[in-house]
């Protein structure tokens, strides 16, 4: 297990913060310092037909040791981290034999990563936990992904014995950023399927996700000397605050959960002249999912009605983009592609957690580009933030289901 630590650890020290302002792919020049490094692993493994694109999209391969027929999968997962939190200068830190008590992430600034506030700890007591330090992320979203599929590769190449078919590999930027699988390659990958092996707790398998749109939300104003401001002066973040609060109670991320939906307030700058607000609209339900981009432009309608005559033009200009759509409906007619991982974790005395993404993977936007893909737990906990951890026996965990998916697979006759 140690040799998943070392590997792990070599990857979240290398910053690759994606950044959603950029117009380029990969969006930022340091992920090609992870990017170029994976390359030369998977060649060092003894991979095939190692590529890497000019957008940083890596590709290999391992050849099939059978002689039969069998379907070729692929095993996915994205190099970068989240914008959301600081990814640079990351210092993990190793925790053995958790005792199931509070951790101390960082003695300066007082940052505890407690089991009373984080219950899912304590599902890892007596294991070796790997954590920040309190002032970055972690990063297993989604290099616990990477780490895992490299190792199961190198497992398979190193133990022929073990009979699979064709297995293909597919690393990709800016997954973080919503655009991960947009300059995907389906046909050079050449599947009938994949995982991304982009999940959080042992156990989890899931084939839906949420509905996505974004919406970037730009309110005019007027400024006026404050002490002459009556009847004149239009405050932009007045107005945006009161857009907001049009939006329906309760139906935020921290207050729902399952296949309930939500709006997501999670940038707002402004001033008097002008402000911005960016959210996220999500939902499981297409119909829902609708709706809820039409409440957006009903209540820009009635904003721009509500101030036309002392603005002159519309006060509130809306745009939204559809981002990815739920993939259960290109995955439930080849179902068996998540039966099969199901029976690789029951057969290792894993319990499968089929349930929702409440958010998106790579598989989403690879699904309706052809290639369904059904999402697998990575090990790791609380992506995003400071409190990310990852246990490495979930990452050894993961790596065993890689294995046991592609012996299931070579049992696979295609006709």
């Amino acid at each position: 297990m140690q040799h998943i630590i070392d590997r792990f650890i070599s990857y979240v020290i290398i910053d690759t913060e994606s950044d959603p302002n950029s117009e380029t792919t990969p969006s930022t020049a340091k992920q090609w310092d992870l990017a170029n490094k994976l390359v030369d692993e998977l060649k060092t493994i003894g991979m095939q037909d190692v590529t890497i694109d000019d957008k940083a999209y890596i590709m290999a391969t391992l050849p099939s040791n059978v002689d039969h027929k069998v379907p070729t999968i692929g095993f996915i997962a994205h190099f970068d981290t989240t914008p959301d939190f600081t990814g640079t200068h990351v210092k993990p830190q190793i925790f053995p034999n958790y005792d199931g008590g509070d951790i101390l992430l960082n003695a300066d600034q007082n940052i505890i990563l407690s089991p009373k506030y984080f219950k899912d700890l304590l599902q890892y007591k007596g294991q070796t936990l790997i954590t920040t330090d309190g002032t970055t992320l972690l990063g297993a979203d989604d290099k616990a992904g990477i780490t895992e599929i490299v190792t199961a590769i190198e497992f398979l190449i190193k133990n022929p014995e073990i009979k699979h078919g064709k297995i293909r590999v597919g690393f990709t930027p800016d997954e973080e950023i919503g655009r991960g699988a947009h300059h995907f390659d389906v046909e050079k990958f050449g599947c009938d399927w994949a995982y991304t092996m982009d999940g959080s707790q042992v156990g989890e398998l899931e084939y839906e996700n949420f509905n996505a749109a974004g919406a970037k939300i730009t309110f005019k104003g007027k400024s006026v000397h404050p002490g002459y401001a009556k009847g004149k002066m239009i405050n932009s973040m007045l107005i945006a605050n009161d857009f907001i609060n049009e939006l329906p109670k309760g139906e935020t991320p921290q207050e729902t959960r399952g296949y309930e939906g939500f709006f997501h307030v999670h940038h707002l700058k402004g001033s008097i002249e002008e402000t911005v607000l960016e959210l996220i609209i999500r939902d499981h339900n297409k119909k829902k999912f609708e709706k809820r981009k039409d409440l957006i432009e009903k209540i820009t309608k009635k904003f721009n009605k509500k101030f036309a005559k002392q603005f002159g033009e519309d006060i509130v200009i809306a745009e939204v983009k559809d981002q990815y759509y739920n993939m259960k409906e290109k995955v439930l007619p080849v179902k068996h592609i998540v039966d099969i991982a199901e029976t690789a974790m029951k057969e290792l005395k894993i319990k499968p957690i089929i349930k929702p993404i409440r958010g998106g993977t790579d598989g989403c936007q690879l699904s309706y580009k052809g290639l369904p893909c059904p999402n697998i737990f990575a090990g790791g906990h609380n992506f995003h933030g400071k409190y990310e951890y990852v246990p490495a026996e979930s990452m050894q965990k993961a790596v065993d289901v890689i294995v046991k998916i592609a012996e299931l697979t070579a049992k696979t006759i295609v006709k």
